[in-house]
C-alpha cells in the first residue's frame, strides 16, 4: 500500500497522547542503572502515552560481553533508549529517557544526558556494584540524581540507611524503595526527583 493512500486519521497522535494545551514547561530526566534492573519497566509503568521501546532479542553476541549474573532469565534488552511522557500538573511535562544498561552501550550515555534535568538511578540489591559507575557518570557531568532500590523477588532486603552506607551516597540525596512494575511507585519515585531538584534550586537562591 501506497504511503499516501494512508488515512489521515491513522497517521494523528491518539488523544490521549497529546500534550494538554495548558502544558507550559517539559522537563527532561533519564532513568539509569545497570543492565537488567528495570529501567524499561518503570518507564513503561508510569508513562502516560504509548512508551517507545528499542528492546531487541539477546543473541549469543552478547555471551562473555555482558554480566548476566541474577538476569539469566531476560532474553530482550534495551539498544538505544526507552522514551515515555508523564504530566506532573497541567503545566509540568516529564519526558523521560531509559538508558541501555550493558556497558558496551554506555556511549549512548552522554547524548541521552544532554539537557537532563535530573536522573533516577535504579539499583539491584544483588548487584549493587554496578551503582557505582552509573552514579559517577552523573556526578562527572553534573545531573543531580535520586536513588530508587528496586524491589525484586528473593533479593536481599537492607535497612535504607545500610544502602546508603554501601554506595557512599551523600546524605542530601534522597533514597528510597520503589517497585518498578507499580504505576503509584514509579510516580512517587519521579515525584521525589521533582522535591529535590526544587530544593536544590530553593538553596542556590537563598
Amino acid at each position: 500500500m501506497d504511503f499516501k493512500d494512508c488515512e489521515p486519521a491513522l497517521m494523528e497522535p491518539l488523544s490521549e497522547e497529546r500534550l494538554p494545551h495548558t502544558a507550559s514547561a517539559a522537563v527532561k530526566i533519564v532513568v539509569v542503572g545497570g543492565f537488567g534492573v528495570g529501567k524499561t519497566t518503570l518507564v513503561g509503568s508510569v508513562s502516560e502515552i504509548r512508551p517507545l521501546t528499542t528492546e531487541e532479542t539477546m543473541t549469543q553476541a552478547g555471551v562473555g560481553v555482558d554480566d548476566r549474573a541474577w538476569v539469566e532469565r531476560k532474553t530482550a534488552t534495551t539498544v538505544a533508549m526507552d522514551f515515555g511522557r508523564i504530566s506532573i500538573s497541567d503545566e509540568l511535562i516529564l519526558y523521560l529517557f531509559g538508558t541501555p544498561g550493558q556497558q558496551r552501550f554506555w556511549f549512548l550515555w552522554n547524548g541521552l544526558f544532554e539537557g537532563a534535568l535530573g536522573a533516577v538511578v535504579l539499583v539491584d540489591t544483588r548487584r549493587l556494584e554496578v551503582s557505582f559507575d552509573v552514579m559517577g557518570r552523573l556526578e562527572e557531568r553534573g545531573v543531580p540524581f535520586v536513588v530508587a532500590v528496586n524491589a525484586f523477588p528473593g533479593a536481599p532486603v537492607y535497612a535504607l540507611q545500610e544502602l546508603r552506607t554501601a554506595l557512599d551516597l551523600p546524605k542530601a540525596v534522597p533514597l528510597l524503595s520503589c517497585d518498578a512494575r507499580r504505576r503509584d511507585s514509579s510516580r512517587d519515585v519521579l515525584m521525589t526527583l521533582m522535591h529535590y531538584l526544587h530544593s536544590l534550586v530553593v538553596t542556590e537562591t537563598s
